[in-house]
């Protein structure tokens, strides 16, 4: 697979990445094998998807323990990205960005990880309680340790806190201002996708700039853009695409435009090339420091999703997903 430099200290990776979560977390809880998972892992790293992404809370903890088990036998062919300052409670999220408890979090990481490093630790969300630059030197310090190789951020999704005039992520660019006269930002996480492009108004030239990796979590819409979610089909109530605004049937039958002008440009390029594919292609040819990290928990969907690395876009396919409608949700 084609490899991808992450950041200024040029950590390298493979152009598509393992987003693990779906394994343990956040998706529908009765599909969730372990062994299946742990064969997906390993059949990610054999064709050459390097990126590991984890985090504590997926879980909790359960991913993170999951993903140890395969770094046990294949530590040196990954590249491990896991997640600090979020706690799991009942119903809610609570985050916590307190030096001592970022120390802590990350020697219990290390220890389910099965790993003496983790190559990019990131903050999952600030603490409002706590000055940002607090918890950033307390990451750095890590670094120092031999902990951590590397720091990111994952970022405040673009709707959120939006204000008049505002474009979005300006409030997650002015907190990358901050921590970066700390200690250097390797790699930003943020939603990336043929349906969700806000990260292309400042954040990814923000990152472009300044040799900023480019983690696109959700390149595949949750799904939606594989073409294989049907309107109407509904989730499991442990599901978060049960409460999302775009997954409605009404809104899941409204956006099949997106899905059919994938599938126009799939067909372009010969049988088994998939919407999802062209979805990832898409999200890759956005720029060099472009790494999709794509969910899976199914060892055919991650080699469906390695297989993307290879499939280069034409300026016909590129001007026709550009022309595609924007996405519907229950917000707009």
């Amino acid at each position: 697979m084609e490899r991808r430099t992450i950041g200024a200290a040029t950590l390298e990776v493979g152009a598509v990445g393992l987003g693990c979560m779906p394994m343990s977390w956040a998706y529908t809880g009765s599909r969730q094998r372990g062994e299946e998972s742990l064969r997906t892992v390993h059949a990610a790293l054999d064709l050459g998807t390097t990126l590991l992404d984890t985090a504590d809370m997926y879980g909790p903890f359960t991913n993170e323990l999951l993903v140890g088990r395969a770094l046990r036998e294949r530590r040196a062919e990954a590249f491990v990205s896991t997640k600090v300052g979020l706690l799991v409670g009942e119903q809610h999220l609570v985050a916590n960005g307190r030096p001592g408890y970022v120390r802590r979090a990350c020697d219990a990481s290390l220890r389910r990880l099965q790993t003496d490093v983790i190559d990019l630790y990131q903050l999952h969300r600030a603490d409002p309680e706590v000055p940002v630059e607090e918890t950033w030197g307390a990451m750095a310090d890590l670094v120092a340790a031999g902990k951590v190789r590397s720091l990111g951020l994952c970022a405040v999704g673009a709707r959120s806190a939006r204000r008049p005039g505002a474009r979005p992520h300006d409030g997650t660019i002015r907190q990358l201002e901050r921590l970066q006269q700390g200690f250097p930002v390797s790699a930003v996480e943020a939603e990336l996708s043929v349906w969700s492009t806000e990260a292309l108004d400042a954040l990814l030239p923000w990152c472009a700039a300044r040799g900023v990796g480019f983690l696109a979590a959700m390149p595949l819409g949750n799904g939606f853009l594989t073409g294989t979610l049907t309107p109407g089909g509904g989730f499991e109530p442990d599901d978060v695409r049960a409460r999302h605004p775009r997954f409605t049937a009404e809104m899941m039958a409204a956006n099949q435009p997106i899905v059919a002008g994938l599938r126009r440009v799939a067909r372009r390029h010969g049988d088994g090339v998939t919407p999802a594919q062209v979805a990832l292609a898409w999200v890759l040819s956005r720029g060099r420091q472009v790494v999709p990290v794509p969910g899976a928990k199914r060892a055919r969907w991650a080699a469906e999703n390695a297989g993307a690395a290879g499939l280069r876009l034409t300026a016909e396919d590129l001007a026709e997903v550009a022309g595609l409608p924007g996405a519907q949700g229950s917000w707009d």
